[in-house]
């Protein structure tokens, strides 16, 4: 069944969400309340107008860090000069580019400005974090997420030169700061890359394990 949150900091069991994750409506996008929910495999989605929706699915897509995929050609972008990265240097445009760059078969972001509003609120905590990708001085890609312990809790990334939203995600596993990468939900082009579905009490292990 799907729970009405109320102003109380308390989320429903996730074991508790329906079949397609669907947990809880309501609420709010405190700082509190989002750092509660990702401790907690929850996450919010949902469309603008709409009100916030909390999904928790019984599946995760993740990739582990050790298991990252890296073809040839990959290996060769990585090796030449046509990049740069950096991170956290421009949080505030990663998210924006997220919630514009159109995506096949997406119409419209889930994104909503309250959603970018909460996300800023965060990264100012040291929470979430972004990877930039630059060619030539311009941003060509990137990825943000929120970090609990040694989970990155991918949010989105975008790409406007070839590759470059794989630069990001193959860096933060080669950064041996992470075990895995939570993405969520599941893309032919993340399987690719290593990606795999592991159980929600497998997820909540790794997330428990950066509250102890």
């Amino acid at each position: 069944m799907v729970f009405r949150l109320s102003d109380a900091l308390i989320f429903p069991d996730p074991s508790l969400a329906e079949e397609d994750g669907w947990l809880a409506v309501g609420g709010d996008l405190s700082a509190e309340r989002l750092l509660l929910a990702y401790q907690n495999g929850i996450f919010p989605w949902y469309s603008e107008g709409d009100p916030i929706c909390w999904y928790s699915p019984h599946e995760r897509f993740v990739i582990y860090a050790d298991d990252i995929h890296i073809s040839g050609s990959m290996e060769r972008l990585l090796r030449s000069a046509r990049y740069t990265l950096t991170e956290d240097r421009d949080f505030a445009t990663v998210v924006r580019h997220c919630s514009s760059v159109p995506r096949a078969g997406q119409d419209g972001t889930w994104i909503t400005e309250e959603m970018i509003d909460a996300y800023l609120s965060l990264h100012h905590r040291g929470i979430t974090h972004s990877v930039e990708i630059w060619e030539g001085g311009r941003l060509a890609g990137g990825i943000y997420g929120v970090v609990i312990g040694r989970v990155f809790c991918g949010e989105s990334m975008f790409g406007l030169a070839p590759s470059a939203s794989k630069v990001a995600l193959i860096h933060l596993c080669r950064s041996g700061r992470y075990d895995l990468v939570d993405c969520q939900f599941h893309t032919p082009h993340l399987e690719r890359m290593g990606g795999k579905f592991i159980s929600r009490t497998e997820l909540q292990r790794h997330l428990s394990a950066a509250q102890k």
